[in-house]
């Protein structure tokens, strides 16, 4: 996970970057499809050896840039997916959406590496710098914090430290020790202390399962490619389909329809829901829809009683930036560009925030519609603690293969997190009954039509990082940068380092 520092220094400028970009994409094997949980030390490695070799600020900028768009230009390669759905129309669009994204995602490890050689080029600086941007990527301009380094430990051991730190306290504490590793000069001491870090991440959770409540969850999923979602001629297909998995088997206590399960704006779905009601003899139905009021078109969750009317309405409110709305709507329609999955022109309106639902007899659930279980903070907003968690979503958009798998390790993360169970139902899956320590007890996967009954795990009880959020990992990262600049800023008075070059 290290190479040598001298060895790095005297490379020349462009085989240091080039380096920056394999470590970078070599990172990616740790997510989905591969998930190598070990293969995200490759990077966050790289990255200290290559602040040992830059030479300027600018120089380790351009290193950190290129370790960012190598990670994340890979592990993100699913994002040309939407652009697929319409090729004729948006597929154009799809490299430059890639490009650009990784580019942009790869400023903040760019900034990360520059802060640091700025402070004196001390390990302990991009600790906190790393760490520092990656909580920022989480939150700044609605934030995107996919393929945080953390994600990829979901199914290992080092994952079960989400419920005492969350994401943010994980990153962390990963850079601390890869920056012990750093410190050492001792060959044999760094290959053995790697060999130990390593074992957290290939052991899988040992707690044993959550026990599970009499309560049974039916997941409901259609597996409507997007290309054919919308299409008049195979609209009844899919709902019929839908609603022959509703009355199929024993009656369950709960059945769950995906993300805009059906294909009708809520005030014209009446008579659709009754007909769902008779299919789901008397269990009550959750499922996704849109709907229309004075403010505009919504992505909503409903649930149905047993006579077929909504009896609560949940609006997401955390949408996806050119997916669902446009943050220029002006400016990019005069350029003919809008978004993926938008219902008008400025595209769906955002809900109130974060509410709990009443899911009688199996206690109360945060709903949680698609991109919006990309965010830990969003989900520790709850109102109150809920019973379970309740995802529904339409990963249709991301493709077939690394885009659902990552989003399906995110829920899992959520899950960790708060120590609750979470019930996820997708269009093409994976819909997945998940328990409190994160791990999948029962699963449709990708591309397989169906529904899927099984008994919702129990509650655990409420986990350290659900207490405290993210503030703690905030002062501590604040702390961390101030400090860095303070000691800086002395050693620089008393003499001891040069002003640092702003380029090579």
């Amino acid at each position: 996970m290290k190479i040598s520092r001298a060895d790095v220094s005297a490379w020349p400028v462009w085989a240091q970057g080039l380096l920056g970009l394999a470590g970078g994409a070599f990172g990616a094997a740790a997510h989905a499809p591969l998930s190598i949980a070990v293969a995200i030390l490759v990077p966050i490695g790289v990255m200290f050896s290559l602040l040992k070799a830059a030479r300027s600020t600018g120089h380790a900028a351009r290193l950190g840039l290129s370790t960012g768009v190598g990670y994340f230009g890979l592990t993100l390669s699913w994002i040309t997916e939407p652009f697929q759905i319409d090729a004729a129309t948006t597929g154009w669009m799809a490299p430059f959406a890639l490009g650009l994204l990784a580019l942009g995602l790869g400023l903040f490890w760019g900034a990360a590496l520059a802060f640091a050689k700025w402070c004196g080029g001390r390990a302990f600086v991009l600790v906190f710098s790393l760490a520092g941007v990656e909580m920022l990527r989480a939150y700044l301009l609605t934030g995107f914090p996919w393929a945080s380094a953390p994600q990829a430990l979901v199914d290992s051991l080092a994952g079960q430290a989400l419920a005492l730190a969350g994401p943010h306290g994980v990153m962390l504490a990963m850079l601390a020790v890869m920056a012990g590793v750093h410190a050492l000069n001792h060959r044999a001491f760094e290959t053995v202390l790697v060999c130990l870090i390593a074992i957290p991440l290939l052991l899988p959770p040992l707690a044993e399962r959550s026990a599970l409540t009499d309560h049974t969850i039916r997941l409901v999923q259609p597996n409507a490619p997007q290309d054919e979602k919308w299409d008049p001629a195979r609209i009844p297909g899919f709902v019929n389909r839908q609603i022959d998995y509703t009355a199929a088997g024993e009656v369950p206590d709960l059945v769950v329809w995906p993300e805009t399960a059906l294909p009708y704006l809520l005030e014209n779905a009446q008579p659709v829901f009754d007909v769902i009601a008779d299919a789901a003899r008397g269990a009550p139905v959750v499922l996704g829809i849109q709907r229309r009021d004075d403010a505009g078109y919504y992505n909503s969750l409903v649930t149905l009683d047993a006579a077929g009317q909504v009896t609560q309405t949940y609006d997401k409110h955390h949408l996806v930036p050119f997916g669902e709305y446009m943050p220029l709507p002006g400016l990019f329609r005069s350029l003919g560009i809008r978004a993926l999955a938008e219902r008008a022109d400025s595209g769906y309106a955002r809900g109130p925030g974060p509410q709990v639902l009443d899911m009688g007899a199996l206690g109360t659930a945060l709903p949680l519609i698609c991109y919006e279980a990309v965010f830990a903070h969003d989900v520790g907003a709850a109102p109150t603690r809920p019973t379970f968690l309740m995802q529904i979503t339409n990963d249709a958009w991301f493709g077939m293969r690394s885009g659902p798998q990552q989003h399906l390790a995110q829920a899992q993360m959520r899950a960790i997190e708060q120590g609750l169970p979470l019930i996820r139902a997708a269009n093409t899956g994976v819909s997945a009954i998940i328990d409190a320590n994160g791990r999948i007890t029962e699963a449709l996967w990708l591309n397989e039509p169906g529904y899927v009954d099984a008994a919702l795990p129990v509650a655990g009880p409420p986990t350290l990082y659900s207490r405290t959020g993210d503030l703690p990992w905030v002062l501590l990262i604040l702390a961390g940068l101030i400090a860095a600049v303070l000691h800086h800023a002395h050693l620089r008075r008393a003499g001891a380092i040069d002003a640092p070059g702003p380029d090579a």
